[in-house]
Order: structure tokens, then sequence, then C-alpha cells
């Protein structure tokens, strides 16, 4: 009998990543699960996009950064970011949770709070690869009608077994 994982056809996309990443980890492991990347110099340095999808990711690591977040140019790169791209992502690649990191993530978060931009802290490059691929899947054409299909369907099974409902109807 087949398990789950073996039946289930592998997602490949086309990825557009900046060619500062070309000889990232991230990048070789987009590779390996066959993903088709095309590097590009028009692309942000440090970023991924999904053009399928409509998503884009730029990876920073605070680490890289040497004085404050202001003061290293970070918050432009971020605001230019955002600006071209809709959906957009920053991946902010923490191997561990120190104060230079906490920090960092608390003046990003201020700085862009209200704005369209999701941060995801990551640990290491495998939840990079694993947290863009999931977010690009859930958005791409393909897949989002049946995923609203399947909320669809999930809604109405908590509306039609909802004890709230039951004595609503009772009353009229």
């Amino acid at each position: 009998m087949a398990t789950n994982k073996e039946t289930t056809i592998q997602w490949k996309t086309t990825i557009i990543v900046s060619t500062s990443l070309q000889n990232h980890d991230t990048a070789r492991m987009l590779c390996a699960q066959q993903h088709r990347i095309r590097f590009s110099d028009s692309v942000e340095s440090g970023a991924f996009v999904f053009p399928l999808s409509g998503t884009a990711f730029l990876v920073v690591d605070p680490q890289d950064l040497p004085q404050s977040c202001e003061e290293s140019g970070l918050f432009e790169r971020i605001k230019k970011f955002v600006e071209v791209h809709r959906n957009s992502f920053l991946l902010l690649h923490t191997p561990f949770y120190g104060k230079k990191e906490l920090d960092t993530l608390s003046a990003i978060q201020r700085r862009f709070f209200g704005s369209n931009l999701r941060i995801l802290p990551v640990r290491n490059n495998a939840e990079i690869v694993k947290g863009m691929l999931t977010i690009a899947k859930a958005t791409s054409k393909p897949h989002v009608g049946s995923i609203r299909d399947r909320m669809s369907l999930a809604r109405a099974h908590v509306i039609e077994s909802s004890p709230v409902w039951e004595m609503l109807r009772d009353k009229l």
C-alpha cells in the first residue's frame, strides 16, 4: 500500500533568484528539488521571487549587519522590496535568538508595522526553503482554487454542526 508521501506529486515551480545568492545553500537546495531557477541581477540582493504565486522573499541575516538597522541601510532595502513586491516576506535568518537578533526583529516590526511585509524568523536553510515553498504553493494559481474550496467546505461543515446554529434554527 502506498503512503501519502509516495502518492503526492512533487510540486515544481519557477523561481527568480538574486545573483547574490547563486552560491547560497538555499539556491542549491531548490535546484536539488528540481525547481526551475533563474538568476537575475534585476531583483533585490538576497531575494527569491516566485512569479506564478506573486510572492517574494528577502533573506536577511542580522549577523551580517555591522551596526544598527538604520545605519546599515537595511530599512531602505526592505522599503524598496516592499514597494516593488505586493506579497512580500522577510526571512530573518537567525540560527539563535540573542539580544541583537531580537532587537533587529523588533526594529523591523516597529518600522514596517501596517505594511504588507510579513516577517518569518527562520533558523536554518531548510526552514528557509520549507517556508518559501509552503507559502508559494498555497498562493500559486492552480492551488488557490482548491484551497479556497476546501476552506468553504470546512466552514460549511462547522456551521452545520455548530450547536449555536442548531439553537438558532430551533428558535426560528
